[in-house]
């Protein structure tokens, strides 16, 4: 579907506008889409001076901090695993917690992106043995981290948080290699694929959103395709974990101070180890402050009968931990079927503190060795324009940008040909897990060293 121009926008574009006039224009064309029933179906077109200048592909992404991926499947016990798991769920949206909410551009039609990061190899080792031999509450002294001072912070000893990355490691790092490729344009439908080859590790999935302006708030959610990120551990036997992503509202329109917020649940749930973990993200009130709340479940279920979907469905005597805090701050976990509270704090264990954490930097291709419909090369011409503030510039590029990929659709519409993703077997896949292409593969097999090359790919 062609993009939606802004009708009623009537504004110089390239008069510099301040965040208050931003808002103006941005509500004054949300206004046009109230009862809507799917904004991202619509992809209707901003002016450039509203855009992110950065391209969508490049934006959404899960590992804002990759060691916490990375350090996914190294515990032999199941429960330990899924709070492995849980522990990189709660670093995912980093970007959010960090950073303001914003717009990137459209993806177009067989635009792509790839990646690389260098992660840390020092996330705390998960032991829940070792918390319940203690009996006190305290985790393994390899999750002990020194304070400033020199002494041992009094949450330490109880905290398997991720640490923040080094601007130049010292220690030994885990290369991981992203691939994203836009695969459907109605529904906008992007594929990904995470590889992280040293530790027996990769994830895929499909990105695809639903959104409804209320008149207050952007609901979003995930759209029918997109059923989630799929872990698997291939040295465990290919022990698969499914995360299903809650819908989100962003809201602060009208006070001028844009925000996310989180008030539903989600769920991870592993088939083999026959483990389930339940998150009911708190809806805050009317009223007072957001208290961006999560408290969570971890038990034992059947995978063919997967029938429980609020906590307080789940059996005291599945519970195997529960977990609790503020999503955006710090979550602990205790073990056994007791509510968080009723813990004392020697034996509630931090697996998140998101406060001394900020996205990691990717590693991108230089730029000669980027392909025409990469995203950085193809977004290029509008994101330099926006940088010097001719955003009627950026306008103009970015509508010829769209009007070729429409003039490509109704090519293949005269010939008669069904678009085929270069990267990936599928345009959208039932199941929810994209499979690479041979060319994907060979993507991901050539970042992994660190080449770049597309030559005799693509």
């Amino acid at each position: 579907m062609a993009s939606v121009p802004p009708h009623g926008a009537s504004v110089d574009e390239d008069v510099p506008q301040n965040e208050g006039g931003k808002l103006k224009m941005f509500i004054s064309i949300l206004r046009k889409f109230i009862g809507v029933a799917d904004l991202a179906a619509v992809r209707f077109s901003l002016p450039s001076q509203l855009l992110e200048p950065t391209p969508n592909l490049e934006y959404w992404n899960y590992l804002d901090n990759p060691s916490a991926f990375a350090a996914i499947g190294t515990s032999d016990e199941p429960l330990d695993r899924m709070l492995e798991v849980l522990r990189f769920w709660f670093t995912k949206d980093l970007k959010y917690v960090k950073g303001k909410p914003c717009k990137p551009y459209n993806s177009c039609l067989g635009e792509f992106f790839r990646c690389n990061w260098e992660a840390e190899d020092n996330a705390p080792r998960i032991d829940t043995r070792s918390l319940t031999v203690n009996g006190n509450g305290n985790a393994s002294s390899a999750s002990s981290v020194k304070s400033a001072k020199g002494g041992v912070d009094p949450r330490a000893s109880s905290t398997v948080s991720v640490v923040q990355a080094a601007s130049k490691p010292g220690g030994p790092t885990v290369r991981i290699s992203y691939l994203t490729e836009q695969t459907s344009h109605h529904p906008p439908v992007s594929a990904f694929y995470i590889s992280c080859p040293e530790k027996g590790l990769h994830a895929r999935g499909f990105d695809q959103i639903s959104a409804k302006f209320t008149g207050t708030t952007i609901k979003v959610s995930p759209g029918e395709h997109n059923l989630g990120i799929f872990i698997t551990l291939e040295r465990r036997d290919h022990e698969t974990y499914q995360l299903k992503h809650p819908a989100a509202h962003l809201g602060g329109i009208l006070r001028g101070a844009l925000s996310v917020s989180v008030g539903d649940l989600a769920y991870v749930t592993c088939p083999q180890t026959k483990l389930k973990a339940i998150l009911h993200y708190i809806e805050d009130g009317w009223l007072g402050r957001a208290q961006n709340k999560v408290e969570g479940v971890i038990f034992k279920y059947d995978p063919d009968r997967d029938d429980k979907l609020r906590i307080k469905d789940v059996p005291e005597s599945d519970v195997v931990a529960r977990l609790g805090g503020v999503w955006r701050d710090r979550v602990v976990f205790t073990l056994g079927p007791k509510p968080v509270d009723s813990h004392p704090p020697e034996k509630q264990t931090t697996i998140i503190d998101l406060n001394p954490l900020t996205v990691a930097q990717k590693l991108l291709p230089p730029k000669e060795k980027q392909a025409e419909n990469e995203s950085l090369v193809l977004w290029d011409g509008v994101t330099q324009a926006i940088f010097s503030k001719q955003y009627s510039k950026a306008t103009n590029v970015k509508i010829e940008l769209e009007e070729k990929q429409r003039e490509k659709a109704r090519e293949r519409d005269r010939k008669h040909e069904a678009w085929k993703p270069v990267f990936f077997n599928q345009v959208t896949d039932k199941g929810g897990k994209p499979d690479l292409t041979d060319k994907g593969r060979q993507v991901l097999e050539r970042a992994q060293k660190g080449d770049w090359n597309l030559e005799g790919i693509i």
